[in-house]
């Protein structure tokens, strides 16, 4: 019956370090509706709770970013603050696809019309 409460208290334990470990690493930017010191203050003082609702709503689930060797140009450009960051929602990347196809679209159709066109020249020169 102990060791039920030990793995219990082991497992809150474990969750709280975590959430606490997450909210301190974290950027400010990627910690939503309340400052980083009220989530570490409502995870110290209510630590089931406050470790749960850190995880359901407090932090902002993002893909990490790709690692990039060192020396690479890439890699200072990601530091700089002004760089764009990924959009974090899937109506923001769904309009960032859409936007891309249509790019593509666009330079396919610009490369169709500039072959027929150069079909035309040869067409022409050669009558």
């Amino acid at each position: 019956m102990w060791g039920v409460y030990l793995l219990f208290s082991a497992l809150i334990l474990l969750l709280v370090i975590g959430a606490l470990v997450d909210i301190i690493a974290r950027d400010d930017g990627q910690v939503r509706h309340l400052p980083k010191m009220a989530w570490v203050l409502l995870v110290v003082f209510l630590p089931l709770v406050g470790s749960i609702v850190w995880f359901l709503v407090g932090r902002e689930w993002s893909r990490p970013q790709p690692a990039v060797p060192f020396g690479d140009p890439r890699r200072a450009e990601a530091r700089r603050p002004d760089s764009a960051p990924a959009p974090g929602s899937t109506e923001a990347q769904l309009a960032a696809l859409e936007a891309e196809i249509a790019a593509t679209e666009r330079e396919e159709r610009i490369r169709r019309l500039e072959a027929e066109l150069e079909a035309k020249r040869r067409r022409t020169a050669g009558e």
